[in-house]
């Protein structure tokens, strides 16, 4: 017990002080403004949360097995809500103001809307696998059969903290959509790549076509139907990546390189 004690503890004064020293660097002058700015952005921003998220429940499983885990979470939550609570208190006035949380729970009612946001904790393991994938898994297809290469930090990025009257719970909440909308957004965009070069083929359900036709235009855009022949999707292939646009990345139909392309 004095373990998981001092587990959780430690670890919630090192939480804590990673985030008093976020706060603490854009106070540093020119350089402390440029090096905070460089930590919102990619790949910068994947540390920065992963010593907030993935470390201490790396350390406690280490120390503690998948104890350690839980005790790592309530670690997690604790200084989450001290962060909450003094960024509040420093930001009393604007606090005072409208609040978006506040308004929600007077539309749907309080218990629901509270409840409804911490539930969308559970996604977050989903969105770093995400993250992983793109890190790990898209960077060879890029060098293999060259898809196109992305500057990760136009996607991966937050800046939210920037909006007037953002502050504690509000201002959480909306930098963990600012960081899950980007890193879902690039997953999709290196998807469409995926599906369009391996099988650009419409899917029989017509729903689904028009359910899934916004992240990947290339449905209406360029895909074989449905009821085509293999001779249809081979002749297609052949012309979206014919070796003698070799200088060309082999992006999705739609992807922006392809508007000057004659062979589109």
């Amino acid at each position: 017990m004095d373990l998981l004690i001092n587990i959780y503890l430690s670890l919630t004064l090192v939480l804590v002080a990673g985030a008093l020293l976020l706060h603490l660097i854009p106070r540093l002058g020119k350089p402390g403004k440029q090096l905070s700015d460089a930590l919102c952005y990619a790949p910068a921003i994947d540390l920065v949360l992963a010593y907030f998220m993935l470390m201490p429940l790396i350390v406690g499983l280490i120390f503690a097995g998948w104890t350690g885990i839980g005790v790592a979470l309530a670690a997690e939550f604790t200084s989450l809500w001290i962060w909450i609570v003094f960024h509040e208190l420093l930001h009393y006035n604007r606090w005072k103001e409208a609040k978006i949380a506040r308004t929600m729970s007077r539309l749907v009612g309080g218990w629901r809307n509270h409840l409804a946001m911490w539930i969308t904790i559970l996604a977050v393991p989903c969105f770093w696998t995400v993250r992983f994938a793109q890190l790990i898994a898209y960077p060879p297809l890029t060098w293999l059969i060259k898809f196109p290469k992305y500057q990760t930090k136009d996607w991966i990025n937050v800046s939210r903290q920037k909006f007037e009257g953002l502050v504690g719970y509000d201002l959480i909440w909306c930098l963990y959509c600012d960081w899950m909308t980007g890193v879902w957004s690039l997953g999709t965009e290196m998807l469409r790549n995926v599906e369009s070069f391996w099988c650009p083929i419409r899917f029989y359900d017509g729903k689904k076509c028009a359910n899934c036709q916004l992240d990947f235009p290339d449905i209406e855009n360029g895909w074989v139907a449905a009821d085509g022949k293999m001779d249809d999707v081979v002749q297609l292939l052949q012309q979206k990546y014919e070796q003698k646009y070799s200088d060309r990345n082999n992006s999705w139909f739609g992807h922006p390189d392809r508007e000057s392309d004659p062979g589109n």
